[in-house]
């Protein structure tokens, strides 16, 4: 299953962030901290390297995380040049608080009223950013929503005479290269709906689950997992919640026990789990003819 989505308005977004990018010092990209390199995109990489602008990556929802997971993720980003990683939760105001003094640390000669620091905040859509942004100003200012591409348009935010933001929408990429990405991307809720199939996501996410995490399927739906593959435990889920098709003589309805699935594994309620770690991500690299790339970024300031 390919997942593919990229609306009309991504591509003046990524030509406006260009041009942005060209004003800003640091570009502090929202990640996943359960996915973080399959919700980097790859664009942003480019129009950084290309303004030669360091990054902050913040592992946003780190609080869903599986923590080792997260923790290998940052010995990771730790070897790239022009890069520091955080993990962090935009829900909590004293996560939010670093985030200024950490990116200052990037652009040190960017420390007063007459150079500010200008921050660029990037991301694709549903990992946080209107969350940061509203945290990091103190006051709604950007739409916050359970769906993704809810903000559309760019905004300049003067926090004071020595920090300003440049919030962006959020942005895709126009082609999703591998086909796990793009499960792992719909399976957390960065794609429109109308990009995929409910049951095939929540069926990619429970063969995982069996794989990496059977406990926390047994602990919160109440069955033993041995046994079993993705499309069955999508239907035992549906057996303990009562998901039936009406006048269809018992039939489980799979669709529904698919996206309750699928909600809660985005809302935390299954616990903390992580779909990708640097190991497993060269491990699937190998398994595919055109290797995902794992390298660290060689671009410096």
């Amino acid at each position: 299953m390919s997942i593919q989505w990229f609306p009309g308005h991504m591509t003046q977004a990524r030509k406006k962030a260009g041009e942005t990018l060209a004003m800003a010092d640091v570009v502090v990209e929202v990640l996943d901290a359960r996915l973080p390199v399959a919700s980097s995109n790859p664009m942003i990489h480019e129009l950084r390297a290309f303004r030669q602008r360091p990054c902050l990556k913040l592992l946003n929802k780190a609080d869903m995380a599986d923590p080792l997971a997260t923790k290998a993720w940052l010995d990771f980003f730790a070897q790239q040049p022009g890069v520091m990683a955080v993990a962090i939760s935009c829900k909590k105001a004293s996560d939010v608080a670093r985030i200024p003094g950490l990116a200052q640390k990037l652009a040190p000669h960017r420390n007063d009223a007459v150079k500010p620091l200008r921050l660029m905040i990037m991301g694709i859509p549903n990992v946080g950013k209107s969350t940061l942004m509203n945290a990091l100003v103190k006051k709604k200012v950007a739409a916050v929503g359970d769906q993704p591409a809810v903000t559309k348009s760019q905004q300049r935010i003067d926090i004071s005479s020595r920090l300003t933001l440049y919030d962006t929408p959020g942005m895709l990429w126009p082609k999703i290269a591998h086909p796990v990405d793009g499960l792992m991307l719909a399976a957390s809720h960065a794609v429109g709906v109308n990009a995929y199939i409910g049951e095939d996501v929540a069926t990619f996410l429970a063969d995982f689950l069996l794989q990496a995490y059977p406990s926390l399927l047994t602990a919160r739906y109440g069955f033993a997992t041995d046994g079993l593959d993705g499309v069955a435990v999508i239907e035992a889920v549906a057996k303990k919640r009562g998901c039936l098709l009406k006048g269809r003589g018992g039939e489980y309805d799979r669709e529904k026990a698919a996206a309750i699935l699928l909600t809660d594994y985005r809302s935390g309620a299954l616990g903390r789990i992580s779909l990708e770690t640097p190991a497993l991500r060269e491990a699937r690299a190998k398994q595919l003819s055109e290797p995902v790339a794992v390298e660290p970024d060689t671009d410096t300031e």
